[in-house]
Protein backbone atom coordinates (compact mmCIF):
# COMPACT_ATOMS: atom_id res chain seq x y z
CA UNK A 1 0.00 0.00 0.00
CA UNK A 2 1.88 3.63 -1.13
CA UNK A 3 1.21 6.15 1.17
CA UNK A 4 0.59 10.10 0.02
CA UNK A 5 4.00 10.92 -1.93
CA UNK A 6 2.76 14.50 -2.48
CA UNK A 7 5.49 17.35 -2.05
CA UNK A 8 2.60 19.54 -1.16
CA UNK A 9 1.80 20.37 2.37
CA UNK A 10 -1.69 20.36 4.07
CA UNK A 11 -1.73 23.80 4.21
CA UNK A 12 -1.76 24.12 0.65
CA UNK A 13 -3.32 21.48 -0.23
CA UNK A 14 -6.51 22.87 2.13
CA UNK A 15 -6.17 26.17 1.01
CA UNK A 16 -6.69 24.77 -2.57
CA UNK A 17 -9.58 22.91 -1.20
CA UNK A 18 -11.39 24.78 1.72
CA UNK A 19 -14.30 25.21 -0.43
CA UNK A 20 -14.86 21.67 -0.36
CA UNK A 21 -16.18 21.64 2.72
CA UNK A 22 -18.62 24.51 2.46
CA UNK A 23 -19.99 23.11 -1.26
CA UNK A 24 -20.55 19.84 0.89
CA UNK A 25 -22.31 21.52 3.94
CA UNK A 26 -24.70 23.35 1.52
CA UNK A 27 -25.32 20.56 -0.80
CA UNK A 28 -26.35 18.45 2.43
CA UNK A 29 -28.67 21.59 3.70
CA UNK A 30 -26.56 21.79 7.00
CA UNK A 31 -26.79 24.80 9.63
CA UNK A 32 -23.66 24.39 10.96
CA UNK A 33 -23.69 28.02 13.52
CA UNK A 34 -21.10 26.20 16.08
CA UNK A 35 -18.93 24.72 13.28
CA UNK A 36 -18.85 21.37 13.96
CA UNK A 37 -19.70 19.82 10.80
CA UNK A 38 -16.95 22.63 9.26
CA UNK A 39 -14.19 21.07 11.71
CA UNK A 40 -15.39 17.40 10.75
CA UNK A 41 -15.17 17.99 7.41
CA UNK A 42 -11.55 19.41 8.20
CA UNK A 43 -10.82 16.22 9.96
CA UNK A 44 -12.05 14.12 6.98
CA UNK A 45 -9.60 16.18 4.40
CA UNK A 46 -7.03 15.54 6.94
CA UNK A 47 -7.94 11.72 7.21
CA UNK A 48 -8.07 12.16 3.45
CA UNK A 49 -4.60 13.64 2.42
CA UNK A 50 -2.78 11.39 5.17
CA UNK A 51 -4.51 8.28 3.19
CA UNK A 52 -4.61 9.28 -0.59
CA UNK A 53 -3.05 6.59 -2.51
CA UNK A 54 -2.16 8.38 -6.35
CA UNK A 55 -2.89 5.49 -7.96
CA UNK A 56 -6.68 4.98 -6.89
CA UNK A 57 -7.90 7.99 -8.65
CA UNK A 58 -7.91 12.13 -8.57
CA UNK A 59 -7.64 13.82 -4.66
CA UNK A 60 -9.86 15.74 -5.62
CA UNK A 61 -12.66 13.02 -6.16
CA UNK A 62 -11.19 10.89 -2.69
CA UNK A 63 -11.74 14.17 -0.74
CA UNK A 64 -15.12 14.24 -1.83
CA UNK A 65 -16.07 11.01 -1.16
CA UNK A 66 -14.55 11.37 2.49
CA UNK A 67 -15.42 14.43 3.37
CA UNK A 68 -19.50 13.84 2.17
CA UNK A 69 -19.60 10.54 3.96
CA UNK A 70 -18.20 11.12 7.20
CA UNK A 71 -20.55 14.93 7.18
CA UNK A 72 -23.70 12.20 6.77
CA UNK A 73 -21.96 10.11 9.11
CA UNK A 74 -21.87 13.08 11.81
CA UNK A 75 -25.89 14.19 10.50
CA UNK A 76 -26.76 10.27 11.61
CA UNK A 77 -24.80 10.49 14.95
CA UNK A 78 -26.36 13.85 15.79
CA UNK A 79 -29.95 12.63 15.03
CA UNK A 80 -28.73 9.66 17.42
CA UNK A 81 -28.57 11.56 19.97
CA UNK A 82 -31.39 14.54 19.74
CA UNK A 83 -34.05 11.41 19.18
CA UNK A 84 -32.62 9.95 22.22
CA UNK A 85 -32.67 13.16 24.27
CA UNK A 86 -36.09 13.60 22.88
CA UNK A 87 -37.64 10.54 24.47
CA UNK A 88 -35.48 10.35 27.64
CA UNK A 89 -37.61 14.21 28.07
CA UNK A 90 -40.56 12.55 27.24
CA UNK A 91 -40.75 9.27 29.04
CA UNK A 92 -39.21 11.49 32.29
CA UNK A 93 -42.31 14.11 31.49
CA UNK A 94 -44.99 11.27 31.40
CA UNK A 95 -43.67 9.70 34.20
CA UNK A 96 -44.10 12.62 36.49
CA UNK A 97 -46.98 13.15 34.97
CA UNK A 98 -48.42 10.37 35.53
CA UNK A 99 -47.42 10.59 39.29
CA UNK A 100 -48.99 13.81 39.67
CA UNK A 101 -51.84 13.05 37.90
CA UNK A 102 -52.78 9.75 40.42
CA UNK A 103 -51.71 11.46 43.38
CA UNK A 104 -54.42 14.28 42.94
CA UNK A 105 -56.93 11.99 41.64
CA UNK A 106 -56.53 10.16 44.22
CA UNK A 107 -56.71 12.79 47.15
CA UNK A 108 -60.49 14.61 48.21
CA UNK A 109 -60.92 17.64 49.71
CA UNK A 110 -61.01 15.66 53.27
CA UNK A 111 -57.48 14.34 52.73
CA UNK A 112 -58.34 11.12 52.26
CA UNK A 113 -58.07 9.13 49.50
CA UNK A 114 -60.95 8.07 47.18
CA UNK A 115 -60.41 4.77 47.33
CA UNK A 116 -60.61 4.77 51.11
CA UNK A 117 -63.29 6.50 51.16
CA UNK A 118 -65.46 3.89 48.72
CA UNK A 119 -63.67 0.90 50.02
CA UNK A 120 -65.97 0.57 53.48
CA UNK A 121 -69.28 1.49 51.29
CA UNK A 122 -70.40 -2.53 51.56
CA UNK A 123 -74.04 -1.96 50.35
CA UNK A 124 -72.03 -0.34 46.92
CA UNK A 125 -69.83 -2.80 46.29
CA UNK A 126 -72.69 -5.41 46.43
CA UNK A 127 -74.55 -3.80 43.61
CA UNK A 128 -70.90 -3.25 41.66
CA UNK A 129 -70.85 -6.91 42.48
CA UNK A 130 -74.28 -7.78 41.42
CA UNK A 131 -73.42 -6.25 37.39
CA UNK A 132 -70.02 -7.55 36.90
CA UNK A 133 -68.88 -10.79 35.62
CA UNK A 134 -66.61 -12.49 38.32
CA UNK A 135 -63.44 -11.68 36.19
CA UNK A 136 -64.68 -8.08 35.63
CA UNK A 137 -65.14 -7.93 39.41
CA UNK A 138 -61.81 -9.64 40.37
CA UNK A 139 -60.60 -6.53 38.63
CA UNK A 140 -62.16 -3.88 40.68
CA UNK A 141 -61.64 -6.12 43.76
CA UNK A 142 -57.58 -6.18 43.57
CA UNK A 143 -57.12 -3.53 41.52
CA UNK A 144 -58.57 -0.89 42.91
CA UNK A 145 -59.94 -2.04 46.33
CA UNK A 146 -56.52 -4.20 47.20
CA UNK A 147 -54.25 -1.68 45.28
CA UNK A 148 -52.85 -4.54 43.65
CA UNK A 149 -50.78 -4.19 40.26
CA UNK A 150 -51.55 -5.79 36.94
CA UNK A 151 -48.66 -8.13 37.16
CA UNK A 152 -49.78 -9.27 40.84
CA UNK A 153 -53.21 -10.06 39.66
CA UNK A 154 -51.85 -11.79 37.14
CA UNK A 155 -49.91 -13.87 38.57
CA UNK A 156 -52.38 -14.72 41.58
CA UNK A 157 -55.00 -15.11 38.62
CA UNK A 158 -52.82 -17.52 36.42
CA UNK A 159 -53.31 -15.62 33.28
CA UNK A 160 -51.60 -12.71 31.51
CA UNK A 161 -51.35 -9.13 31.77
CA UNK A 162 -53.63 -8.52 28.59
CA UNK A 163 -56.16 -10.71 29.94
CA UNK A 164 -56.17 -8.77 33.32
CA UNK A 165 -56.22 -5.26 31.35
CA UNK A 166 -59.82 -6.95 29.44
CA UNK A 167 -61.25 -7.39 33.02
CA UNK A 168 -60.62 -3.86 34.03
CA UNK A 169 -61.64 -2.22 30.13
CA UNK A 170 -65.03 -4.41 30.27
CA UNK A 171 -65.87 -3.73 33.70
CA UNK A 172 -65.16 0.16 33.08
CA UNK A 173 -67.42 -0.42 30.33
CA UNK A 174 -70.53 -1.64 32.47
CA UNK A 175 -69.96 1.07 35.38
CA UNK A 176 -70.13 3.97 32.67
CA UNK A 177 -73.41 2.11 31.65
CA UNK A 178 -74.55 2.07 35.28
CA UNK A 179 -75.54 4.64 38.17
CA UNK A 180 -72.65 4.11 39.97
CA UNK A 181 -70.62 6.34 37.24
CA UNK A 182 -69.67 9.58 39.47
CA UNK A 183 -68.41 7.66 42.42
CA UNK A 184 -66.85 4.55 40.80
CA UNK A 185 -65.30 5.86 37.58
CA UNK A 186 -63.70 8.90 39.04
CA UNK A 187 -61.33 6.71 41.51
CA UNK A 188 -60.89 3.86 38.35
CA UNK A 189 -59.89 6.71 35.54
CA UNK A 190 -60.02 9.97 36.26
Amino acid sequence: MKKNTNTFTFEEIFEQNKRRIHYHLHKLNIQDPHQEFYQEGLISMWSAYKNYQPDKGPLSTYFNFIIRHRLIDLIRKESRRIEREVLASTEEEATFEAEVYHKASNTNFSGLTVKENIKSDDYLWQQVKGILTDKQWKWIRYYIIEDKSLKEIAEQEEVSIEAVKSWGKEAKKKLRNADFEKVIIESIDP
